[in-house]
């Protein structure tokens, strides 16, 4: 595994600023915390809606998964539209979609994970940096 990793911050515009995160290298014990510590400096910067390219990434581990479920409640934190009753139902009924962390563009081999963990089932997937824009 790699240890170049970086992420790179942007901002674009859709009906809501969001924050992009360009992922280069592994996402493992090695560099989670980096990415959970990006991600807490933007929300606390007032970042609500996260969209993590991840084109750049071949391999996310168990720590990395850790990474996104992390990501995925602090960005739902800020949220007073969605209760926990609602998000929970709606993982269970298999019914939810975070309306605000998304992922662009993962790898043939981050897509078995995200699928093996179940990630894939409440986060928004996507292969057009327009079209993840416009999702949100």
């Amino acid at each position: 595994m790699s240890t170049d990793f970086s992420i790179d911050v942007s901002s674009v515009q859709g009906r809501v600023p969001i924050t992009l995160f360009t992922i280069k290298g592994d996402i493992d014990a090695n560099t989670y915390d980096r990415l959970q510590a990006k991600a807490e400096e933007a929300f606390s910067n007032g970042s609500r809606y996260l969209l993590l390219d991840l084109s750049a990434v071949p391999y996310i581990s168990s720590a990395g998964i850790r990474a996104l479920h992390s990501l995925f409640n602090l960005m739902r934190s800020g949220s007073s539209e969605e209760s926990e009753e609602a998000v929970y139902k709606g993982v269970r009924d298999g019914t939810y979609k975070s309306p605000h962390l998304k992922l662009l563009n993962p790898s043939e081999g981050v897509n078995r994970i995200l699928s093996m963990s179940g990630y894939d089932m409440v986060l928004e997937v996507y292969q057009d940096l327009q079209q993840a824009i416009d999702s949100f």
